[in-house]
């Protein structure tokens, strides 16, 4: 045969880039199954079929059996993330098209795809085969000879590319292609938890290389090293080998390269159209076999190919740029041009606005320049000095704009702009559109960033702030250090962009009737966060000191309770020797199976399970919360102090979480563990601003259950709440057939565990697990809780009923939840988007309810002049610095605005208010 090519794609890799190529806008076909990874590689086998006319072709994939580089290394690939599910539940299919293309797949328990593609590359390079192993991989880089190529296949609109010897040289800058395997030894690799050699990345390996040639020259020659460098290495030695051999493609795996197996065959038409007909490949059937059936039920499922309009789930290529797009972005950098782009501004109805600075941290940032636009294509840039005074005078000539309450303010996440201007005593108003919070209620789950979302909405690749000042680390640079001109183009893009994606999703949120979450509770809410953020909260770095210490003692006393109940000294903290002394040398029984790498999972759930019945566990579990509790928390909070305040200003996320909770950041103040004594303590580090203030803490009691009763229009639920009942003991009474005043302290307990699991999806199994009773009583005992609540059972039943008709569920304010997998054909995978469809209308109803307070008490609080501060928003609880001398009327204006956020419920809403001289004393 003269043409001898062969081709082998790395199945596992290629799939994974097709699924997350479409990560940002997913291709969900009319049954609500995520197509996405079995669509981008289908394309990408085709375009390689009819691009490069192979003769030979074959695809590897990976298999579930640990290989042996488990066995040399335990946490190789530790760290990454679990399989996406609809990832898993696309392999079936794309095996069945392989299958019906008549391709070969080739798989080797014990090794990777890789080991297989290169043993195969090398014996087919024997037999006079050129061979691509194509793949995104950049370790197979190390294969790569004069006639096994890598073959890199398009991708968002860069060109396929193929690298030879000469390429690979050139890439990695090394002299044989062999170093490729040096440098990932030396470097180590984090997707695939390599290790490497402490201190050395690409760049310090290469010249290392260069010297020495190899990781074995290096570690023969370290006398030639100095310093720090040098102690790494010796300290590293056996690692840095390690790693090399981790990283090193097998390419003597027990499998023969047999030409005549690989040869490609016509496919099967018939069985490649049956594939397509169910996955609705409306396109694709065209395009491959050369036919297009109707399809009624494929509403979703769209064009991939350039010659065709992009539709709805489809990411657009992003081809126009700051270069080839006419744009007009003005330097504004005198007092007569700052005076008459203020009297522009002063005489339209809405402008967009950004600012530049120095540090993502809104309260540490200086004003390194500010954006304006009024239409598209056009904006100004006026740029700030260092100099606080001179820019404080550059600033005063935008205040009445900015202060201007009749113009509107358009931003992307302006919550961080209106924290700035804080600082330099202006505070933004009128009314706002956020494209950051407008694209949140459209998409919850997608990003929201300005790059993605000019890219997917405008097709339009901005400039990367990476450009200008380097990646993220500790040699970044500042906007500071940026050429004028060149943050001109840079800040002038941003607002540009903005004012373009406004007049993008405008008119969806009305399409989509999200105006009043976006009007009335989102925008509304920035301000109040705003305000939040920039008051911060007191810490007594000093009681967090002392308490450290007293964490430190209790942590080494366990410790050694530990080592003696044990009868051996090993590592706590690591979870394979923790593995090997609980079930090896105390033979505890091991019922559960072993990890990939095949050692003992000791996760907090197992070890949860054996802590009952034996006490060394239970030390283990506290040893482990102990310590991450002092890590975490304690030692970490004081360096969170901000020097200009002193306070700490957590940072809170309105466009995370898929319920639409707040999130919270430096500190994450959601997963401060209050469980346990010695979690709740850390509250006590909490403190009023001065002696003149003490802390209100309010809470919504029980407001899931409430609105779980609100939502159902559950009789029973409503009939306790309404007549104040302890909604446990009722649930207990009705349960176990009692009278109310004769539920005991079990009973009780029972039925609060039911309560909220049930709500939460959760089935016997895990139920039976928390009440510690077997599966059956647990399966009894859901039975007759439903009995008495049909009404909840009925919510359940509709609620995922309404989501597999129209794809998502709502809350009360209309918030909605898109829940992809719902039709899914995965039990596992179905039954994740059943649970959200039931919980999703109750917790993302308890979230908008918070929100709507914290509206409500901030406006109360301006009407009413208090000086009073809201300053914390954990969950379903707010804390308030408050004034000694407003402490009644900030209680009652709290309590009032909180029981009536969202007005004509049923149900009866409870706030609980404390007040203390700390967080905990207050709650």
């Amino acid at each position: 045969m003269a043409d001898k090519r062969l081709f082998l794609l790395d199945g596992h890799a290629l799939v994974y880039r097709a699924h997350f190529a479409f990560i940002s806008r997913p291709l969900i076909n009319s049954k609500g199954f995520d197509t996405s990874a079995i669509t981008g590689f289908v394309r990408t086998l085709w375009d390689l079929m009819q691009s490069q006319k192979p003769t030979h072709l074959a695809v590897a994939f990976d298999t579930h059996v640990p290989t042996f580089r488990h066995e040399m290394y335990e946490p190789y690939k530790a760290n990454r993330d679990e399989q996406p599910e609809a990832i898993r539940a696309a392999f079936p299919y794309i095996f069945e098209i392989l299958k019906a293309f008549k391709i070969p797949i080739v798989t080797l328990d014990g090794y990777e795809a890789d080991d297989v593609i290169g043993t195969l590359a090398k014996q087919a390079e024997k037999e006079g085969y050129t061979t691509y192993m194509v793949t995104p991989d950049k370790d197979y880089a190390q294969l790569v000879s004069k006639n096994i190529y890598m073959y890199k296949p398009a991708r968002m609109g860069n060109a396929v590319e193929v690298l030879g010897e000469k390429e690979i040289l050139e890439k990695w800058q090394i002299k044989r292609v062999e170093q490729v395997i040096d440098i990932l030894g030396l470097q180590g690799d984090s997707v695939d938890n390599i290790p490497g050699i402490p201190g050395i990345g690409k760049k310090t390996a290469i010249k290392l290389l260069d010297k020495f040639d190899s990781v074995e020259g290096l570690l023969a020659n370290t006398d030639q090293l100095k310093g720090k460098q040098k102690e790494k290495v010796e300290a590293f030695a056996e690692q840095g080998l390690l790693s090399k051999k981790l990283a090193t493609i097998d390419i003597e795996v027990p499998i023969q390269f047999d030409a005549d197996v690989f040869i490609l065959e016509p496919f099967d038409r018939e069985r490649l159209a049956e594939l397509f007909a169910e996955l609705e490949f409306r396109t694709l059937r065209k395009t491959i076999l050369g036919e297009e059936k109707p399809n009624k039920s494929s509403g979703q499922q769209t064009s991939l190919f350039p010659d065709e309009k992009p539709q709805n789930d489809i990411p657009v290529i992003a081809n126009k740029n700051i270069e080839n797009t006419p744009h007009t972005y003005h330097l504004v950098d005198t007092p007569e041009e700052r005076k008459n782009l203020a009297l522009l501004l002063a005489g339209v109805d809405s402008f967009c606005f950004d600012t530049e600075t120095t540090s993502v941290d809104a309260n540490q940032a200086e004003l390194v320049g500010l954006a304006f636009a009024v239409k598209p294509a056009e904006a100004y840039y006026v740029p700030i000095p260092a100099d606080q005074e001179v820019a404080k005078n550059i600033i005063a000539d935008f205040k009445a704009v900015l202060e201007n309450e009749k113009i509107e303010k358009v931003g992307q996440n302006l919550k961080y702009d209106i924290i700035v201007m804080k600082w330099y005593d202006v505070e933004i108003k009128g009314t706002f559109f956020d494209t950051m919070l407008a694209h949140y209620l459209i998409e919850p789950e997608l990003r929201h960033n300005l790059n993605y979302m000019s890219e997917t909405y405008l097709e339009y690749k901005p400039v990367s702030i990476e450009s200008l000042i380097g990646k993220k680390g500790k040699k970044q640079g500042s906007m500071r250090d940026v050429e004028i001109e060149k943050a001109k183009e840079y800040a002038g893009e941003d607002v540009d962009l903005t004012l373009q994606l406004k007049s993008y999703f405008e008119p969806k949120i009305k399409e989509e009737a999200l105006g009043s979450l976006l009007y009335d509770m989102e925008i509304p809410l920035v301000p109040v966060l705003a305000d939040l953020e920039y008051a911060g909260v007191n810490i007594d770095s000093n009681f967090l000191a002392n308490y450290s210490e007293e964490l430190g003692t209790s942590i080494k006393t366990v410790e050694a309770e530990i080592y003696e109940q044990a009868g051996a000294q090993f590592n706590i903290a690591s979870p394979k020797q923790v593995g090997e002394v609980l079930f090896d040398k105390l033979k505890i029984p091991y019922r559960w199976r072993k990890t990939k790498s095949g050692q003992y999972s000791t996760n907090e759930e197992k070890l949860t399970e054996l802590a009952k019945e034996h006490s060394v566990v239970q030390k283990i579990l506290d040893f482990r919360g102990l310590s991450k509790l002092k890590s975490t928390y304690v030692d970490a909070l004081p360096k969170l102090v901000n020097p200009k305040t002193g306070r700490i200003h957590s940072s809170f996320n309105q466009a995370l979480t898929a319920t639409g909770r707040l999130s919270s950041n430096n500190p994450n103040l959601q997963n401060i563990p209050i469980r346990t004594e010695a979690g709740r303590k850390v509250r006590k580090a909490f403190i009023p601003r001065n002696s003149d203030h003490v802390l209100v803490a309010a809470d919504y009691s029980q407001i899931e259950l409430r609105l779980v009763a609100e939502i159902s229009k559950d009789e029973a639920m409503l009939e306790a709440f309404q007549s104040g009942k302890d909604i446990h003991r009722a649930t207990a009474a009705r349960v176990f057939d009692v009278p109310y005043d004769k539920v005991d302290g079990d009973q009780r307990r029972a039925a609060k565990t039911i309560n909220f699991a049930i709500i939460y999806g959760a089935g016997a199994t895990n139920i039976g697990k928390q009440l510690d009773i077997k599966r059956a009583e647990a399966s009894k005992l859901i039975e007759q809780y439903f009995r008495q609540y049909h009404g909840l059972r009925k919510y359940m039943d509709d609620s995922v009923k309404m989501a597999r008709k129209q794809g998502y569920v709502t809350t009360l304010l209309g918030r909605r939840r898109y829940l992809r997998d719902i039709n899914s054909k995965n039990a596992v995978v179905r039954g994740h988007a059943e649970r959200n469809a039931m919980n999703t209308p109750i917790q993302g109803t308890a979230a908008d309810m918070i929100k709507l307070a914290m509206i409500k008490v901030h406006h109360a609080f301006q009407a009413q002049r208090i000086q009073s501060k809201m300053i914390l928003q954990v969950h379903d609880e707010l804390v308030f610095d408050v004034l000694k001398s407003e402490l009644e009327q900030v209680k009652e204006i709290v309590v009032q605005e909180m029981q009536t956020a969202m007005p004509n419920l049923q149900v009866p809403i409870l706030v609980e208010a404390g007040v203390g001289e700390h967080w905990l004393e207050a709650h």
